[in-house]
């Protein structure tokens, strides 16, 4: 059991969820107030992806990274923040012609998935660690290893800590590949990902072989979608990590109620402390996962 718990809300994600809660936030400001609010609340970690104002679509505008990422350092709370790098790798085909992408294709090299990351220079950033077959129909997340070795070695350079996003045991092997290789930092930071379609489901069993596959030393955290997202943050502290909540992966608080994302990191900060372990700050965040510092931060 882990009793030092880094709590992380995933605010918005890249999700088909703006019109299916009032409380997924979708401009630069509501996030960035979301953001604070989790903060607030006791989580010491944010995970930031960016929609479009007008759309609620998903972006990878540079711009918007810059307004949220300003707004939540202009408030004056202290809070580690975390930028995907992951948006860039969608795939959508045609089943009759499988070379012809069609609409909701995004796809970029690795580099290319990386410019607010190069500018903004965030504490932590993440790494999808593989291709995925993303939930039902044709749509496919790529992440190939040619790819993930050209991304690690640029965050690398650029002093950013990746997260890696494991989403199936495969994923995790190739992870620990760059560990071995060099192209990742120690302390190691991996974000185990349950239940996401099709790939680890939310079983404690696979959670149990997943963290017994990672390399001497690493932090992790993990967490499970929907209903199963507020039982697994016992689960993963449980099993000796850390514990990620929001509404990135879930939308209620309790069956028919909808959640925010000050609530879902209250309930977890209360499952935390239920469990006898203590609520990480941001300054013990940065401690454990061996963050560094950054002039004028």
């Amino acid at each position: 059991m882990n009793r030092d718990v880094i709590i992380t809300c995933a605010v918005t994600g890249a999700g088909d969820t703006v019109g299916r809660s009032p409380h997924v936030p979708v401009t630069p400001a509501q996030i960035a107030s979301d953001a604070i609010a989790a903060a607030r609340a006791g989580a010491a970690v944010v995970h930031i992806h960016v929609r479009d104002p007008e759309t609620g679509s998903p972006s990878r505008a540079v711009e918007l990274y810059r307004e949220t990422v300003t707004l939540i350092k202009d408030s004056g709370v202290d809070v580690v923040l975390n930028l995907t790098a992951g948006m860039g790798g969608d795939l959508v085909i045609d089943a009759e012609d499988p070379l012809k992408p069609v609409g909701g294709t995004d796809l970029v090299n690795a580099l290319e998935r990386l410019p607010h990351v190069e500018e903004l220079l965030p504490d932590i950033c993440t790494l999808d660690c593989g291709s995925l077959n993303f939930g039902e129909g044709n749509q496919l997340y790529i992440s190939t290893p040619d790819m993930l070795r050209t991304g690690a070695k640029r965050v690398q350079e650029l002093g950013v800590k990746p997260e890696l996003e494991i989403f199936d045991t495969g994923q995790l092997w190739f992870a620990n590949v760059m560990v071995e290789e060099g192209l990742i930092d120690a302390p190691a930071l991996f974000q185990l990902c349950m239940g996401i379609p099709y790939g680890a489901p939310a079983d404690p069993g696979v959670l149990a072989a997943e963290v017994n596959l990672l390399p001497e030393g690493a932090n992790f955290a993990s967490f499970a979608i929907g209903r199963d997202q507020l039982p697994w943050v016992a689960q993963s502290v449980l099993a000796g990590g850390h514990a990620r909540v929001g509404l990135e992966d879930n939308l209620y608080l309790s069956r028919g109620v909808k959640a925010t994302n000050e609530q879902l990191t209250e309930r977890a900060v209360d499952i935390v402390q239920n469990l006898g372990a203590s609520v990480a700050t941001p300054d013990r965040a940065r401690e454990i996962l061996g963050l560094k510092e950054r002039a004028g931060a």
